[in-house]
């Protein structure tokens, strides 16, 4: 079979060319590409939208799939959506990371929300991503968001008392993001947020990542009176199975808000299924 590297990232497979994902250097994941929509590299990573065959058009980072057309709803809908559920009055609510605008897509449409921070440090992955991944990303003219092309860590540092949720919709923990992972970061997350704030974060594969989602949960234990896992399963993270982490510091208990539920995965038995945790899981 003849390998060739005909894009950073990408490589012509019998005639035809593949995103070749490399995770860990353990496991590799190809995707067949139809089209090469958008490439660019920001100061901060290397950038691309592709059109593959089984998942439509993708958000590509640094050769790592971040979101697609055909099933980044499911991540999108539940870092948001769970949230949403507990909270019971989210007025002000902020983003960090989140760039290719799904999470935010969610979050708007909840009436209850005044106000949406939107804290993305490449302001380039929201442009590529809102002018060629509308599947994900469409639908974002809303007066409510607040755009901050900034580092979230030190955003994080800047704020005390001002947030009644925040999102932390981070990259994998490579490079600068693996600060978003380490117990001062949530530390900022946590004086961040109101006096009955809450929080998630995206906290990695429980199967190849076990030890990134451990302590993502023991660090927010230490701070937060409520702490919780739960899991959906998202086709092109590595395994299949991921997991989210929520660190509450009052609510814990589901509640039906006023929102427009056009979701595709999310749902209230969904909600109450994604914290039922596998054995492993539970083992801590």
């Amino acid at each position: 079979m003849k390998e060739e590297k005909i894009h950073l990232y990408i490589q012509e497979i019998d005639g035809e060319p593949w995103l070749v994902e490399d995770d860990r250097g353990n496991l590799k994941v190809s995707y067949r590409v139809k089209e090469i929509i958008f490439v660019a590299q920001s100061p901060f990573q290397h950038i691309m939208i592709l059109d593959t065959y089984d998942f439509g058009r993708m958000l590509v980072l640094d050769g790592v799939v971040q979101s697609t057309e055909k099933d980044g709803y499911i991540y999108n809908e539940m870092i948001a959506h769970v949230p949403l559920h507990i909270h019971p009055h989210p007025k002000k609510v902020l983003i960090i990371g989140g760039g290719d605008c799904g999470a935010a897509r969610e979050i708007i449409k909840y009436k209850s929300v005044e106000e949406l921070y939107f804290c993305e440090i490449d302001e380039l992955v929201v442009k590529a991503s809102k002018e060629h991944l509308k599947g994900v990303s469409d639908g974002l003219e809303d007066e409510r968001i607040r755009y901050l092309f900034a580092d979230g860590i030190q955003y994080m540092k800047e704020h005390t008392n001002e947030f009644d949720v925040i999102i932390v919709d981070s990259s994998d923990p490579i490079g600068p993001a693996t600060q978003l992972f380490e117990y001062e970061f949530y530390k900022n997350v946590f004086d961040a947020l109101k006096e009955d704030g809450l929080m998630v974060c995206q906290s990695e594969s429980p199967i190849f990542y076990n030890e990134v989602m451990q302590n993502t949960y023991q660090s927010l234990q230490k701070l937060f009176n409520i702490t919780k896992q739960y899991t959906a399963v998202v086709p092109t993270y590595p395994g299949g199975l991921w997991s989210f982490t929520l660190a509450s510091k009052k609510y814990e208990s589901f509640i039906e808000p006023d929102y427009e539920k056009t979701t595709k995965y999310f749902n209230e038995e969904m909600l109450k299924a994604s914290f039922a945790l596998p054995q492993f899981m539970l083992n801590k």
